[in-house]
């Protein structure tokens, strides 16, 4: 969640995320627009293509994607990229993600052998990976057996009620604590995590500093990280300058840790 200098802007997000789940006026608003433009191209259509049937239950107006550029959420494009490439450089006999996106379980099951361990397991017969219901507080794996270990954008929202976990104001430690129970001497963990000045936006997600989430990993040694910063800019950063990321707002760490 972004956080503006100006204090109206932040009364009037504010404003806006309580409101957004019941009307999002935004999307309200382009949408009463969208339907006047959908109109003129309906009507431009029949006119080039009179015998065609347009007016019939096919009807299917989308009206939110007439943009001069594509959006895209910055964390997850450059998360999912950083995650492959390092997995793919590392070539791990088998990988586990724990909660991240399906679709980049099932991208990594074409490059190694991949479990895929969510609250809300999908159903797929995609080869080469194999998908687990289980809960990031309780892992179905024995102490220190993981090579390999994603977990993206996850350990923020635990024990927040989201997605249905337990309310769990120590989820994030507990979260911490198994993910660093399940890796071997000398596997990786690559974890991301929003960093910035740290707070709860209950129920969406919370915003941990770089020490935190450091801290909550006593028995792992950061090797790498990267951050998309408050402009979208992903960057390495050296492991000698960390206080740069300090003056984040809602940026985006993704780290990675070795098991001593």
């Amino acid at each position: 969640m972004k956080i503006f200098k100006n204090k109206a802007k932040n009364i009037g997000y504010f404003c806006y995320r309580i409101i957004s789940p019941l009307i999002d006026p935004v999307r309200l608003f382009f949408g009463l627009w969208g339907y006047i433009w959908f109109t003129r191209d309906l009507i431009l259509y029949k006119i080039k293509d009179p015998k065609s049937k347009l007016l019939s239950l096919n009807l299917f107006p989308i009206l939110h994607e007439k943009t001069s550029i594509t959006p895209f959420d910055a964390h997850y494009f450059y998360q999912q990229i950083w995650a492959f490439e390092n997995i793919l450089r590392n070539k791990p006999q088998k990988h586990v993600d724990v909660g991240s996106t399906y679709e980049m379980s099932g991208y990594l099951s074409k490059i190694v052998k991949t479990e895929f361990v969510d609250l809300r397991p999908i159903e797929t017969n995609c080869k080469n990976l194999k998908v687990i219901k289980g809960d990031i507080t309780h892992l179905p794996y024995e102490d220190s057996t993981l090579e390999s270990v994603s977990c993206l954008h996850v350990v923020e929202h635990i024990g927040l009620g989201r997605y249905g976990d337990l309310i769990d104001p120590h989820g994030p430690i507990k979260a911490c604590k198994e993910l660093s129970r399940t890796i071997r001497k000398g596997g990786l963990l690559y974890i991301s995590l929003p960093i910035g000045k740290p707070r709860i936006c209950f129920n969406a997600h919370r915003v941990l500093s770089t020490k935190q989430i450091i801290k909550m990993f006593p028995n792992l040694t950061l090797v790498e990280l990267h951050i998309v910063d408050d402009s979208g800019k992903f960057i390495k950063i050296p492991l000698n300058n960390l206080k740069v990321t300090q003056k984040l707002n809602f940026g985006c760490g993704m780290f990675i840790f070795k098991k001593k």
